[in-house]
């Protein structure tokens, strides 16, 4: 497994691998994805093999971005680390991905004490909450999205260092 920046040369299998996960995430163009690498504190893609196992977009507060989620957390907490999506391929789950990629953000953010970031609960995606809460996240709040379309429950796991 080896986790590293995104680049130009991942963008098309990134942006297969985000459309493949909606509605657990939401869909995303090329532009919105260079923005991602340009501006986000953590754009990184593990590839086992060459081939992309999986991605995370990570931010911190500050950042021109104007998600729904992402602002409720600017709103509630003065530092945070977000992840804005975090999405693995189906023939690499359960192989530790996502925990490394939750570790190696945190690793990289080493002065924040929480980490947040939220998981559909309409419609649900148990395998996501359950995940989150195997790794000590709890909920801190819900919020309806998409006009409606979408409810989340938001999340925080406090970092001990």
């Amino acid at each position: 497994m080896q986790i590293s920046p995104i680049t130009e040369d991942d963008l098309e299998a990134i942006l297969s691998l985000n459309s493949a996960a909606v509605p657990h995430v939401n869909r995303i163009g090329v532009d919105e994805l260079s923005w991602f690498c340009d501006n986000a504190s953590f754009a990184k893609a593990v590839k086992i093999d060459a081939r992309l196992a999986g991605f995370m977009i990570g931010l911190r507060p500050g950042t021109a971005y104007q998600s729904l989620n992402y602002r409720w957390f600017c709103e509630h907490y003065d530092d945070f680390a977000y992840v804005d999506r975090v999405v693995v391929a189906d023939w690499a789950r359960r192989r530790g991905i996502a925990e490394a990629l939750y570790r190696d953000f945190s690793a990289s953010q080493a002065d924040v004490k929480i980490m947040t970031c939220e998981v559909n609960i309409r419609p649900a995606n148990e395998a996501s909450m359950n995940f989150h809460r195997r790794m000590g996240f709890r909920q801190v709040g819900t919020q309806e999205v998409d006009n409606g379309e979408k409810e989340v429950a938001l999340l925080e796991m406090r970092i001990e260092r």
